[in-house]
């Protein structure tokens, strides 16, 4: 029988087989290298300065849009993809973030509804980092409640003409490309909005407590003009938007634990090394019990991030068990997170740790791509039958 494991008390990595193995240690290795050293400052600074860099180290190693395949995307599994969600976000939020919306939502947007000529022209300068994506779905007046949007597109001869706001948008202050979502006669339709078309702007968000080292801007369209091509052919309506969404929350799933990880690694460290009363406070009951429960809650969220992408491999997964998996493990992070800083004690709001970093940027990963009471009342939909929403 092999020996205990703290890093892995489940024996989850034996789930695993080598590609799985080198995809984690390739995106864990990049991150250690060129994330971990410099995160404190970013965050502190409210910057991430090198983020068209990243974007092109991140392509090198084929974690954008790497579950997609063709184009000159990786075409990993899905399990593949969330272990790279987890090791990106273990690093910050707002890294995983910055891959997460450009291949779940703006390049699988493109790759899932647009024409070829559309894929052949952004997806491979995408997935090489040449060209950052950014999505706009979320308004200023409009977030849970997206067939609300007020942003339209009307036709002009041949021509598109769009008008409205979108907020909260990551990546848009340094997009090349925004696939941007509008009102139509015929309906929600999505575009390819090229960032330097006149009328279009994208001002960047500050003073924000959470997610400081993540690009984060509105999207304002004046007039913008577009061409007929421009429109996404294979999306109508909310379906497609939302598809995109359930993407992007799966890798949430994953990346969530990723941060709790980070955090929950941190409070063992510290416990073992930090000495109250003439000995580790980790020979403390107290402080066991915390640990203890944190790494329940933790190698749990892991299985059942395990668990939603053999299901995603195995073209089985449904958006309720998706918003089952953002619920579950995005709550968990943050309660594991606010345990560390008690295990860490006054040292745990400190730069220095990477717990409080964490448990800030959680605060936004709670909120977007769907807050905990929408994600409540999807599973409540699906338990009972009876629609909440309305």
């Amino acid at each position: 029988m092999s020996s205990f494991d703290p890093a892995d008390p489940l024996g989850i990595d034996d789930l695993l087989d080598p590609e799985d193995l080198a995809v984690r240690d390739t995106v864990r290795n990049w991150a250690a290298d060129r994330v971990l050293p410099h995160i404190a400052e970013w965050y502190e600074k409210g910057e991430l300065p090198v983020i068209r860099e990243l974007a092109r180290e991140l392509g090198s190693i084929g974690a954008l849009g790497m579950s997609l395949s063709g184009y000159g995307c990786a075409g990993a599994t899905a399990v593949q993809y969330g272990l790279a969600c987890l090791e990106l976000e273990a690093a910050d939020s707002g890294i995983r973030s910055l891959v997460s919306v450009q291949g779940s939502l703006a390049m699988y947007a493109v790759h899932r509804f647009g024409s070829e000529e559309q894929k052949q022209a952004w997806l491979p300068r995408m997935a090489a980092g040449e060209v950052i994506g950014c999505f706009g779905l979320t308004e200023p007046d409009h977030g849970s409640d997206p067939a609300s949007m007020r942003t339209h597109a009307k036709r002009d001869g041949t021509d598109w003409v769009l008008n409205g706001r979108k907020m909260w948008i990551t990546n848009g202050s340094v997009a090349g490309v925004a696939v941007v979502w509008a009102r139509t006669e015929d309906g929600i339709r999505g575009f390819v909005v090229p960032t330097d078309a006149p009328g279009f702007s994208a001002p960047e968000i500050k003073h924000k407590w959470s997610l400081r080292a993540s690009v984060t801007s509105e999207l304002v369209l004046d007039d913008v003009r577009l061409p007929a091509d421009a429109v996404l052919p294979g999306a109508t309506g909310l379906r497609g938007p939302l598809s995109c969404l359930s993407h992007a929350r799966y890798g949430i799933v994953w990346g969530a634990m990723g941060a709790a990880r980070s955090s929950f690694e941190a409070a063992l460290d510290y416990a073992k090394s930090r000495e109250q009363f003439g000995r580790p406070i980790g020979g403390f009951q107290l402080t066991q019990a915390k640990l203890a429960d944190m790494a329940v809650e933790l190698h749990k969220g892991i299985l059942l991030a395990h668990h939603l992408g053999r299901r995603m491999d195995a073209g089985r997964l449904r958006p309720e068990q998706v918003s089952f998996g953002k619920l579950n493990n995005v709550r968990e992070a943050i309660e594991i997170c606010r345990t560390a800083r008690t295990v860490l004690g006054a040292n745990g709001i400190s730069l220095e740790y990477p717990v409080m970093r964490h448990a800030t940027n959680l605060e936004s990963v709670l909120t977007y791509e769907g807050t905990v009471e929408m994600h409540q009342l999807v599973l409540g939909k699906a338990l009972t039958g009876l629609d909440a929403f309305r």
